[in-house]
């Protein structure tokens, strides 16, 4: 079993001892998108995956609250932004500003990319390193940036 799935597990176990509905309902509805791609694809997700997929999880709940804010609906952007803060303790450390763009030219140095039909070549490099640790629309907005310079 990989790392992460293991380490959530666990936590879904601490949490039923602990008694905490929030974290618990958060942990299930986790590994139960894991359980789904899993058997929808018949493959057992590794640690990559797993945070592919709490980072689309996480990218659904900003998208949640921003949406209930704007319905004036506090009460469900409060539930969106508990199992956010939950979702995030399972995601890798983000990355600053100069860490994504160290990232950046490095994945410039090592694709010598130079213009936007790069762009997909480039972002290939850099998903697997940023993947859950940076905004990848942020990200493909530099690399544009960066490509049309």
């Amino acid at each position: 079993m990989p790392v992460l799935k293991k380490q959530i597990t666990e936590a879904m176990k601490a949490a039923m001892r602990a008694k905490d509905k929030v974290q618990l309902g958060t942990i299930r509805l986790i590994l139960a998108e894991i359980k789904r791609i899993e058997v929808d694809e018949r493959i057992e997700l590794d640690d990559e995956r797993v945070i592919a997929t709490l980072d689309k999880m996480s990218k659904q709940r900003k998208d949640s609250i921003s949406q209930f804010d704007k319905a004036d609906r506090t009460d469900l952007a409060d539930i969106e932004r508990q199992e956010l803060e939950v979702i995030k303790t399972y995601l890798p450390h983000p990355l600053n500003a100069d860490e994504v763009n160290m990232a950046l030219e490095e994945a410039i140095a090592t694709t010598g990319a130079s213009s936007m039909q790069d762009m997909g070549k480039l972002m290939a490099e850099l998903k697997p390193k940023v993947q859950g640790r940076t905004d990848m629309g942020m990200l493909s907005k530099l690399v544009k940036e960066r490509l049309t310079r």
